[in-house]
C-alpha cells in the first residue's frame, strides 16, 4: 500500500499549519492533539444538547486506550465486571434490565437491519418499543429510539446529565474512572428505556458478543445472530470460527436463540456454544418458505435483506409467544437438543406490514436530487461489499434507462479501522466508475461541524494517508501507472486535496467531495447556508463530464460514518 512520501507529508503538514491560522481550520487541525480525551470534561454553565454531546465526546476512546482494551482481552471477564460497576454507579442494577423484555441481536452483517425489522413488527402490534443501535449516522441520539424515533434533544439532554453526574460524582472513589463512549451510551440507553417504561427493548450488540458491554443482560427473551464474516479481527479473532465463538457468547441458559444460515465452520461453533451454555438453537428458513399469499415485500432494498427479515420474523414471533402467555415469567426454559430448523408459520398482517414499512437509513438507500442520484450503503467488509455491489448493479440499470441520456458514475469511498480496503475496492472495479473520489470521514472542514460528527480516535493526518492509500489501490486495480509524487490541487488555505490521475481525487472532507461531484446541480448542496469550498480552475476543468452528463450516479460506501456524514448534507431533515 502507498505511504505518503516524506516530501508530500512535509507539504501537507506545512499547509495544515498555515491553514490552522484561519479560525475555521483551527478546529480541524486541533483534532490531532485532542486524543487525551478520557480526562474529566469541563463543567458547562449551560446544559443544552450540544453541551451534552461535547461532554460525551470527552469519553471517546483514544488510540492508547484502544491498545489497552486489546491487551485486556486476555481477561475479558474484567470488562463485563467493570460495566456492571459503571451501571451500579449510574444508579441501576443489572436485575432491573430483566424488566426490559430484551431481544438481543449480534452478527457481522445485517444485525442492525434485523433489529429494525423486529422493532417495526412489534411496534405494529401496539407495543412501546425501545431500540438501541450503533453507530449513529448524523446525530448521536439516533442510537436510542423509542417507538422507532430517535429520542428528542430535550429527553437526551435530561437523561444524559442525570447519568453523567452520577458517574462523575462517584469517580473519585473509583480511581477517577469513567466509562468509555460506547459503555456510557449503553448505560444511558438502559436508563432511558427503564425510565420511559418501554414494553420491550431491541438491543444491537456493539462488537462481538461475549464481552460486549451489552452482554451484561442476564435474561433476554430471545437472541439472534445474523450473517457472520470477518471483521474486528484484532478484538474478535482472525478466523470466522473465532468470531462465531464471540458472537455465540450472547446465548443465555434456557433462552431460545436463532441464526440465519451460516457456513459449516461457524455453524458448528455456534452449535457448541449453544450446547455449552444450555439453550436451543434454530436456523431460520428462507423467506420464500413462509406461508404467505404472494412474496413478502420488504422496506429495505437488497437481496441479502431477506435473510435479515426471516430472522426478524422468528425473533418477533418467539417474543410474542412468550408475551401472550398468562404468566411470561413462568415460561419453561428451552434446552439444547441440537440445531433444528426454525418453524415455518404464516406471518400475521402486522408482521407483513412491519416488514414492508421498515426504514433503516444508510443501508441500500437511494436519494434522487434532480439530475444527481445518490446510492448509499454503509458496507464495510468484503462480504457486505459484495451485497452492496449486487444491489447497486440491480438498481442502477432502471435509473440509467430513465435518465434518457449520458450518465456519469462516481464512487465516493472511505473505510476505517483494520478493514481490507484493497479487497473492497477490487469488488467495486467491475461497476465501471468514471471517477473515484476519496475523502476522510470529516463532514466539513469548518468550525461549525457539529459535535455529533466529531471523532477524536484518529488524526487528520492518518485519515488522509488512508485516503491516499485507497486512491493508489484504485489506480493499481485499474491498471494505471503510479506517479512519483502526488500533486496538491488546492492552495490558499485548502491544502489537503491531492490527485494522481484525472479520474481519481482525494478531498479533505465529505462536503468538498460532494460539492465537486454534484457541480452545483444538487439544489440541497447549493444551499447558500453551506460553505462553498474554492477549487483550482484545473480541478473544475476535470469535472466537465459531470457538468455535461444528463445524470450523475454516485455510490457512497465503505463506511457507515462516511454515509452518515454524507446524509448530514444530503438529507437536512436528519439534522432537525
Amino acid at each position: 500500500m502507498l505511504r505518503l512520501s516524506r516530501v508530500l507529508l512535509e507539504r501537507l503538514r506545512a499547509c495544515t499549519e498555515a491553514s490552522a491560522r484561519n479560525r475555521h481550520w483551527r478546529k480541524i487541525a486541533e483534532l490531532s492533539v485532542k486524543f487525551s480525551s478520557t480526562k474529566a470534561a469541563p463543567r458547562f454553565r449551560r446544559m443544552d444538547y450540544q453541551d451534552a454531546v461535547c461532554t460525551l465526546n470527552t469519553l471517546q476512546t483514544n488510540a492508547s486506550a484502544l491498545e489497552q482494551v486489546k491487551r485486556e482481552r486476555g481477561h475479558p471477564e474484567l470488562q463485563l465486571q467493570a460495566m456492571r460497576g459503571f451501571l451500579q454507579r449510574a444508579g441501576l442494577k443489572v436485575e432491573e434490565l430483566d424488566r426490559l423484555n430484551i431481544i438481543h441481536v449480534t452478527g457481522t452483517k445485517g444485525k442492525g437491519s434485523t433489529c429494525a425489522f423486529t422493532e417495526q413488527i412489534l411496534r405494529n402490534y401496539g407495543f412501546r418499543t425501545g431500540f438501541y443501535s450503533s453507530p449513529h449516522l448524523v446525530q448521536v441520539r439516533e442510537r436510542i429510539r423509542i417507538n422507532g424515533q430517535p429520542i428528542g434533544k430535550e429527553l437526551f439532554t435530561k437523561y444524559f446529565w442525570q447519568v453523567y453526574r452520577r458517574l462523575e460524582d462517584t469517580k473519585e472513589a473509583h480511581g477517577g474512572s469513567m466509562p468509555a463512549y460506547f459503555r456510557f451510551l449503553t448505560i444511558l440507553a438502559f436508563n432511558v428505556f427503564l425510565q420511559e417504561k418501554v414494553d420491550l427493548a431491541v438491543i444491537e450488540v456493539g462488537i462481538g458478543g461475549a464481552y460486549d458491554c451489552t452482554n451484561i443482560i442476564r435474561r433476554p427473551w430471545v437472541c439472534g445472530i445474523s450473517s457472520l464474516g470477518i471483521d474486528h479481527t484484532s478484538i474478535l479473532g482472525d478466523t470466522i470460527e473465532k468470531i462465531a465463538w464471540q458472537k455465540g457468547g450472547i446465548f443465555k441458559l434456557g433462552v431460545p436463540a436463532f441464526t440465519v444460515k451460516q457456513p459449516v465452520g461457524p455453524m458448528k461453533v455456534l452449535q457448541e456454544r449453544a450446547e455449552e451454555i444450555g439453550c436451543s438453537l434454530s436456523v431460520c428458513p428462507d423467506l420464500e418458505e413462509y406461508e404467505s399469499e404472494g412474496s413478502l415485500r420488504l422496506g429495505l432494498a437488497g437481496h441479502h435483506q431477506r435473510r435479515n427479515a426471516s430472522l426478524a420474523l422468528q425473533l418477533s414471533h418467539t417474543w410474542l409467544q412468550r408475551h401472550f402467555l398468562t404468566d411470561p415469567a413462568s415460561s419453561s426454559p428451552v434446552e439444547f437438543t441440537g440445531v433444528s430448523p426454525a418453524p415455518v408459520f404464516q406471518p400475521s398482517p402486522a408482521m407483513i406490514k412491519g416488514l414492508a414499512e421498515t426504514e433503516w437509513p444508510g443501508r441500500n438507500q437511494t436519494l434522487k436530487h434532480g439530475p444527481v442520484t445518490y446510492f448509499l450503503d454503509g458496507a464495510h467488509t468484503t462480504r457486505s461489499m459484495l451485497a452492496c455491489v449486487r444491489w447497486f448493479n440491480e438498481v442502477t440499470p432502471q435509473h440509467e434507462r430513465n435518465a434518457g441520456g449520458s450518465v456519469v458514475r462516481v464512487l465516493l469511498f472511505n473505510a476505517t479501522g483494520e478493514r481490507d480496503c484493497a479487497a473492497m475496492l477490487k469488488l467495486l472495479v467491475p461497476c465501471h466508475f468514471d471517477f473515484a473520489v476519496f475523502c476522510p470521514n470529516i463532514t466539513e472542514a469548518i468550525a461549525t461541524c457539529n459535535a455529533d460528527q466529531q471523532n477524536f480516535n484518529v488524526s487528520v493526518e492518518n485519515m488522509l494517508t488512508r485516503c491516499l492509500d485507497n486512491q493508489q489501490s484504485w489506480r493499481v486495480l485499474n491498471g494505471q501507472e503510479e506517479k512519483p509524487e502526488a500533486e496538491l490541487l488546492i492552495g490558499g488555505g485548502l491544502p489537503l486535496v491531492a490527485e494522481r490521475h484525472s479520474d481519481t481525487l482525494v478531498f479533505p472532507c465529505i462536503l468538498s467531495a460532494l460539492q465537486w461531484i454534484s457541480q452545483g446541480r444538487d439544489s440541497v448542496l447549493s444551499n447558500p447556508n453551506k460553505c462553498i469550498i474554492p477549487l483550482k480552475p484545473s480541478i473544475n476543468a476535470k469535472a466537465a463530464p459531470l457538468r455535461e452528463a444528463v445524470s450523475i450516479h454516485v455510490l457512497i460506501t465503505g463506511s457507515l460514518h462516511l454515509v452518515g456524514g454524507a446524509l448530514k448534507h444530503l438529507d437536512p431533515a436528519l439534522n432537525s
